[in-house]
């Protein structure tokens, strides 16, 4: 081989290792640290790189396993190969070919805390086991309460807005917020706080009477899995002034005035004619 012959081949083999197939690494990003409620279901973010160009999620296999006992599977396309204690409860939320590697769980057991590690495996390329970003769940026994906010008074009415929020980590069968009052204006709102953590809103917005006053209202919490757990407050309504305590003892005041005046007016003419009538029979005398 000639030295320009030599220089094509290096030239190539430098173009090869220079290409995304070889600079690509494995890596992963998974929530380390997730809140899990026991009895319901609880969603781990994972994202992933592989080397080389996209490929498509079909020819792309994801694994999910336990970290201190390997041969406990967790999720596995092949559902025979999932542990028996895992089998039909969890699924990938994404897409593998998109670096999607996100698992839900569901029917939390409190033995499912992990560490849960994952794997991935391009076929002809290799794979690849991320020990190193694996997910610990804290189980949860209890169901989180919910928070309220709120003024400290309401104004009779006035409108008034009270909002209950929960924080979950399952947006694939997020919790539902109930009120007890059936009057007013709800509107619901769920966001992503980051970090595998969600928060649901529930805003209630209503006009409170008079009657309202120390009335209870509750905002209830149902969870995935059956568990449910409820605040309260209680309302105090600021009643509108009322003039009439004001009004009433004036208008009997004036009336009574009027009443006297009058009389007083009569009795100076029935006086006045008494001695004009006593002055005409003296004069005539």
């Amino acid at each position: 081989i000639d030295k320009q012959e030599k220089m094509m081949i290096f030239l190539l083999l430098l173009q090869a290792m220079s290409s995304p197939v070889f600079s690509a690494e494995w890596d992963a990003q998974v929530v380390m640290d997730l809140e899990a409620l026991v009895t319901s279901c609880v969603v781990i973010p994972c994202t992933f790189t592989y080397p080389g160009g996209k490929i498509a999620s079909s020819k792309l296999r994801g694994i999910w396993f336990l970290r201190n006992e390997r041969n406990d599977t967790v999720f596995h396309e092949d559902k025979s190969e999932i542990a028996p204690n895992f089998r039909d409860r969890t699924k990938l939320m994404g897409r593998l070919g998109e670096g999607n590697c996100t698992l839900e769980m569901i029917e939390v057991k409190d033995h499912d805390r992990g560490p849960l590690c994952f794997q991935a495996d391009i076929p002809g390329t290799g794979q690849f086991t991320f020990l190193k970003n694996c997910a610990l769940l804290k189980m949860l026994y209890d169901p989180p309460k919910p928070t309220l906010a709120h003024q400290d008074t309401a104004s009779q009415g006035e409108p008034y807005t009270i909002t209950c929020s929960i924080t979950h980590t399952c947006p694939s069968n997020m919790p539902t917020l109930t009120w007890s009052r059936s009057t007013g204006r709800i509107i619901e709102d769920h966001k992503n706080n980051g970090y595998g953590r969600w928060e649901m809103q529930s805003i209630l917005t209503f006009i409170p009477e008079e009657t309202d006053d120390h009335s209870k209202i509750t905002c209830t919490a149902k969870f995935n899995g059956g568990g449910s757990s409820s605040a309260d407050h209680t309302l105090l309504v600021q009643r509108k002034k009322n003039h009439r305590h004001i009004i009433v003892p004036t208008l009997v005041g004036i009336v009574i005035a009027v009443v006297f005046g009058a009389a007083c007016i009569l009795m100076m003419k029935k006086y006045k004619k008494r001695i004009a009538e006593l002055q005409s029979s003296g004069r005539g005398r």
